[in-house]
């Protein structure tokens, strides 16, 4: 397979960060990094001002999300020297650390659904949710921002990743290569959070209740990391498309389960804690934050697993 760029692919598939003891002290400090200076002391930010409610973008406005780019920026920044010599590896998941904790402190999606009975504001309730993700995709993206910039300042193990480098490389094929991790991972990413989260329910139903925090996250986590697995397994991709990806999962969900005739039928029906698939009980900051997570988790267990592959083969 092509490529994205030699650099960017040198940078992504270096195996050489082992999980020992000092980088899970690394890991450890970035993460403490991003939910002391985000998910705590920033929380004011994004708290809604009935505590019952989830957290939306909306909700923070222009001064805020200000401020929150420049302290994503600040931690990305900061994690980087915090996880030095693997900053850019490991400097990336302070922000998603930090929102993490938004996520889990958020209120459930219920709270809204229950705040709208009529059929034409449920409908207006997912329209306003389906392009929320690019919201917080750009937080990370500052985060990611601030790691660079870091290590043109101070460069660690490996070749440094610039911006300039990645352009100068690109390949015509590439971009066939991207669309395809693209749609394969927001296929499985689809597939895997309907079939992980799972609330309780009698054996009548054909319907999703909504899923506790918990199951969540499992959930996330876990169809995030299948979809970075798959990309690198058998693309060669990076962990950035299966985050990339985490834009299109809720208008793709909304298209296959959340059509006008579905969302009429339930706001006619059903409790407001029921939706048609348990996707459209999930928040878009639960899907970017978690997700994000989900897919460096999957994209490194691709590569230990070649790793470990290769040693097998080898032996």
């Amino acid at each position: 397979m092509v490529r994205l760029t030699d650099t960017l692919a040198e940078v992504l598939k270096d195996a050489t960060m082992e999980l020992t003891w000092i980088n899970k002290l690394r890991i450890a400090g970035v993460m403490a990094l991003g939910v002391i200076a985000i998910g705590i002391l920033a929380w004011p930010l994004a708290v809604p001002a009935d505590p019952l409610l989830p957290v939306r973008a909306w909700d923070i406005g222009f001064p805020g999300t200000i401020a929150l780019l420049v302290l994503a920026f600040g931690v990305g920044f900061a994690g980087y020297f915090v996880a030095w010599p693997h900053g850019r590896e490991i400097g990336i998941l302070g922000v998603p650390f930090g929102l993490a904790v938004w996520a889990g402190r958020s209120g459930p999606m219920r709270a809204l659904t229950q705040s709208f009975k009529e059929p034409a504001e449920r409908e207006a309730l997912l329209f306003s949710l389906r392009f929320e993700p690019i919201y917080w995709l750009l937080i990370v993206a500052a985060g990611f921002a601030g790691v660079l910039a870091a290590q043109r300042l101070h460069p660690g193990a490996g070749p440094a990743l610039t911006l300039a480098g990645i352009k100068n490389n690109l390949k015509p094929g590439a971009y066939l290569n991207m669309g395809i991790a693209l749609v394969i991972s927001t296929l499985v990413i689809v597939f895997f959070t309907g079939v992980f989260a799972q609330d309780l329910c009698t054996s009548y139903m054909t319907f999703a209740a909504q899923p506790e925090v918990g199951q969540i996250i499992f959930a996330i986590l876990g169809a995030f990391a299948a979809a970075a697995f798959v990309a690198k397994k058998f693309l060669d991709m990076s962990y950035l498309w299966p985050a990339v990806a985490s834009i299109f999962v809720l208008p793709l969900a909304h298209v296959l389960y959340g059509n006008s005739q579905t969302i009429t039928k339930f706001a006619e029906t059903e409790p407001a804690t029921f939706y048609p698939h348990a996707i459209l009980a999930i928040l878009p900051l639960q899907f970017v934050a978690l997700g994000t997570l989900g897919a460096v988790t999957g994209f490194w267990l691709a590569v230990r697993y070649d790793f470990w592959r290769r040693h097998e083969s080898a032996g």
